[in-house]
């Protein structure tokens, strides 16, 4: 008869087909019954930490909701970084773990509902009568929150007959949120006619623009308006011409893209939250600006807004364009600046002056020899300035960066497990430093394992962790706690089957090139390991050194 943790497998399967985790007791039987008796994947990481960041890469990769697993205790622990991240980043996903039997605690059982509850994570706990249901209401939740949500297993119950497994539900999953009431409608009216007689209109978009499926209305209201556009970091490519668009904003924007921001005379924001980055400090609109938001946030996200509706994106957007219908815009600002350079940055040198390599010019080399079918996943740390100016994506679920929402590093390996089983045709490409790099060393073996000749990584490594160095460096601390001795990553790669290439010069880069043009089904996952100058300080980390100065 099939199992408490059968019932939750089957179930499981039944609208989740990726699962990555660690095997232990608590988790055991669930993983026999899912192998045995389901037709989802499970991949093996190698820290239970990598469970969790898996699953929320799988979702930003593919929008598909994955599920990750542990055992109970210190298996649990292990991923309460990685959940925090994931529910700071609104990422749904499911964590089904062992825990304490239901006759009470044993001496290394915790309190995993408390240390769930304290990163904002709920618990489901099944029962011998109800581990179906409670399955579906736990992905449910999930989704209708966008949060990740514990699904524990008491370890008394895992084994125990529970009969056949009962018809379930789907998961319900609420209607995109509408505008509501005649503030809502009054305020959509007003927006419309800022836009349609602003003569410096744009338009800022983020990840829950994406995620509501807003981007051809977007693109639709920036043609209707003449629209210069831009978007937050996790938006990257939601507006559909390229050829308008200011790049994203903040300390990874471009200084004559940042400069364009500040002359309108209108802007409209589309699901960004306006977070200090988004924002350069309070320093990315003019005083002068008229800005409005629409979020699916209860209220207005930043002191700035001067007008808000709550609503789903693309359901805003699509209700601006019929009220903006067809208008005529005698000379539409988009076509009257130059934005391709107002995007440009800072090209660097060949070696800075202390003889390493220039991560500018480097990102700039390594952007002209990636495959366009890509994927970027980000660790944290100093170094993500450089793909996140450099390195061009198509869509927003093109470039994550895993982490930087709990600011945490050490999330990038596993990051790679995950993306790859979402995007099974791209190139998964990882780009991290040597701190967050050796953190999350463990899941390196299973970033080589899941990708293959469709992964490669890039580690800026500057013997340092960097943030920390321009930072508090340069306030006197002592710096002996932010240095790290050189490490080969090269060879941690060739250990695990990668291809491993220490990188000093540009020349070093040309192996990348022939690389891309190899089959991916012959050639071994790339690692190249670039020895860079830590002198040469992001521009992002600039603006975060000059406020906290």
């Amino acid at each position: 008869m099939p199992t408490v943790s059968a019932h939750v497998a089957l179930t499981l399967a039944q609208h989740i087909d990726a699962v990555f985790g660690v095997m232990g007791n608590g988790n055991a039987y669930f993983l026999d019954a899912l192998e045995k008796q389901t037709e989802a994947t499970f991949t093996a990481v190698r820290h239970e930490q990598g469970a969790v960041v898996a699953a929320d890469a799988h979702f930003r990769a593919s929008g598909r909701i994955a599920a990750g697993t542990s055992t109970y205790g210190a298996g649990f622990t292990n991923t309460l970084t990685a959940l925090a991240e994931s529910v700071q980043a609104h990422v749904p996903l499911v964590l089904v773990v062992g825990d304490e039997p239901t006759s009470g605690p044993r001496p290394w059982d915790v309190d995993q509902i408390a240390l769930a509850s304290a990163v904002g994570a709920r618990t489901y706990t099944v029962g011998r009568a109800d581990a179906a249901a409670t399955t579906v209401i736990a992905i449910e939740h999930a989704l209708t929150y966008r949060v990740p949500v514990v699904l524990a297993i008491p370890y008394d119950v895992a084994s125990l007959e529970a009969g056949e497994v009962p018809a379930a539900p789907s998961p319900r999953v609420p209607a995109p949120l509408a505008p509501r009431g005649e503030f809502a409608e009054g305020m959509l009216d007003q927006i419309a006619a800022a836009l349609a007689g602003a003569e410096r209109p744009f338009l800022l978009a983020g990840r829950g623009a994406w995620l509501s499926g807003a981007s051809t209305a977007l693109g639709e209201l920036a043609k209707a308006t003449g629209a210069l556009t831009a978007s937050s970091a996790l938006g990257r490519g939601v507006f559909p011409e390229t050829q308008y668009d200011l790049g994203v904003t903040g300390g990874f924007g471009a200084d004559g893209a940042m400069e364009l921001i500040h002359t309108a005379d209108v802007a409209v924001v589309f699901g960004a939250s306006l977070n200090q980055f988004t924002m350069r400090f309070g320093e990315l609109f003019a005083p002068g600006t008229t800005v409005f938001q629409i979020d699916i946030a209860p209220a207005a996200t930043h002191a700035h807004v001067g007008g808000f509706v709550r609503a789903d994106a693309r359901v805003a957007a699509e209700a601006l364009v019929d009220r903006i219908g067809t208008i005529t815009v005698a000379d539409p600002w988009r076509e009257s600046v130059d934005v391709a350079s107002a995007r440009a940055y800072d090209d660097g040198d060949d070696l800075a002056p202390d003889g390493r390599l220039d991560p500018r010019s480097a990102a700039r080399r390594i952007a002209e020899m990636l495959p366009e079918d890509r994927i970027v996943v980000s660790d944290g740390g100093h170094f993500i300035g450089w793909a996140n100016m450099y390195w061009p994506v198509a869509a927003p679920d093109r470039m994550m960066m895993v982490g930087t929402a709990f600011q945490s590093i050490g999330q990038g390996w596993p990051s790679v497990v995950g993306a790859a089983l979402a995007r099974r045709e791209s190139t998964i490409v990882l780009t991290s430093g040597d701190g967050g790099g050796l953190m999350a060393i463990a899941d390196l073996e299973s970033a080589v394992r899941a990708a293959g000749g469709r992964g490669m990584a890039v580690v800026w490594n500057d013997a340092a962790y960097g943030a920390e160095v321009n930072l508090y460096g340069l306030k006197g601390l002592a710096e002996a706690p932010m240095r790290i001795p050189e490490v080969d990553f090269a060879a941690f790669g060739a250990a695990v089957g990668a291809e491993g290439v220490v990188v000093r010069t540009l020349a070093d880069l040309d192996r990348l090139e022939a690389w891309t043009a190899e089959d991916p089904s012959s050639r071994r996952f790339l690692l190249l390991d670039l020895r860079i100058s830590g002198d040469v300080i992001a521009p992002y980390q600039q603006e975060i050194i000059r406020v906290n100065s």
